[in-house]
């Protein structure tokens, strides 16, 4: 890294071109803190805004027994295409249908039961108004996010959402920045006003993102990524110190369980608690005398097979353990895991 934050000895350094005579860095800084001023006071400026008709968007979309069909031309476009998605990963049904399209054959995959929500800042896109008489002759219930409710869009609509803004934060008040901002903000507020209003959960989340690091830990449970079996250290409380690290070794999970005849933890004894034994009784002691009942910790942490997995690992941070005992209703030893276990599973 060079020492003004760049990259240094890249390989490409000799084809790079010449900055611009008209770069200024710290006209750039300033740029972008009043970009992000103007974008800001937008979004702080709509919600000033809100009042009943936004409820009102709410409950025709929960009313409605199809999607949200979510419509927009150019950035707006790109904006509705990500309200689509929220919508849809977080318990609603939406999909993405471009006006333009729409026009040639697409409008057919709009029915009677949906929602359509347009977007345009201007609320005179050519090819969203053009099929607005359309989507209305179907009796679909009409959204606007809009920054002008007097648009061909917002005289259309059964309720329009006020998107508009004082200025675009583009120098030269053109470029859509701030209009678009307060769209996507519009579309994030709908959403999640709507999971709420669903009871949308978690784990409900976790169901639709699979394949995401949040639905392997709120998917993946402790007996989907515990040890079992045989592979689950466990000593009688009647063995010796040596059987003890024996099984301990053998197993590799640097701890053992200690049972009773009925397999009910009783405690458990690791390493760290060998390595302790020692510095506490000293090189001179002769540890085979010690039976694993002298040793060993009552009442160990220990989780349940059905808990979460991000849940052990809770435990295990809190604790400041790197094993945890798996039990059933009885106390009984089911199953043991690690933090290498979690690790492998991506749930840490």
């Amino acid at each position: 890294m060079a020492p003004d934050g760049g990259l240094a000895g890249s390989c490409c350094d000799n084809q790079r071109m010449s900055l611009p005579p008209t770069f200024d860095p710290s006209r750039a800084l300033s740029l972008a803190r009043e970009t992000l001023d103007i974008e800001a006071q937008a979004v702080a400026a709509m919600a000033l805004r809100l009042d009943r008709r936004f409820v009102t968007a709410l409950e025709l979309v929960l009313k409605s027994r199809g999607r949200v069909v979510v419509m927009g031309m150019g950035k707006s476009g790109h904006i509705g295409r990500k309200i689509a998605a929220t919508l849809a990963s977080t318990g609603t049904p939406a999909m993405f249908v471009h006006p333009a399209e729409a026009s040639h054959g697409d409008l057919g995959m709009i029915t009677a039961d949906d929602v359509v929500l347009g977007i345009s800042n201007s609320g005179e896109s050519e090819e969203l108004t053009a099929i607005l008489p359309l989507i209305k002759r179907m009796g679909v219930p009409l959204l606007a996010i809009t920054g002008r409710g007097d648009s061909t869009l917002g005289r259309h609509a059964d309720v329009v959402l006020d998107a508009s803004v004082e200025k675009e934060a583009c120098p030269h008040n053109l470029a859509p920045t701030a209009s678009t901002t307060a769209q996507l903000a519009m579309g994030d507020a709908l959403a999640v006003a709507l999971l709420d209003a669903r009871g949308f959960k978690a784990d409900d989340f976790a169901r639709s993102h699979p394949g995401g690091s949040l639905g392997r830990k709120l998917l993946t449970h402790v007996s989907d990524v515990m040890r079992s079996g045989d592979a689950v250290p466990r000593v009688s409380r009647e063995a010796g110190l040596m059987d003890l690290m024996r099984e301990i070794s053998a197993k590799g999970l640097g701890m053992s369980a200690i049972v009773d005849a009925d397999n009910r933890v009783l405690g458990i004894f690791t390493d760290g608690d060998l390595r302790r034994l020692i510095e506490k009784t000293g090189s001179s002691a002769d540890l085979r005398t010690l039976s694993a009942r002298d040793v060993m910790h009552p009442n160990p942490r220990t989780v349940h097979a059905d808990a979460l997995a991000v849940e052990a690992a809770g435990l295990m941070e809190a604790s400041r353990i790197t094993s945890v005992l798996v039990v059933d209703e009885q106390g009984r030893l089911s199953g043991a895991l690690n933090s290498n276990d979690l690790m492998r599973a991506k749930v840490i």
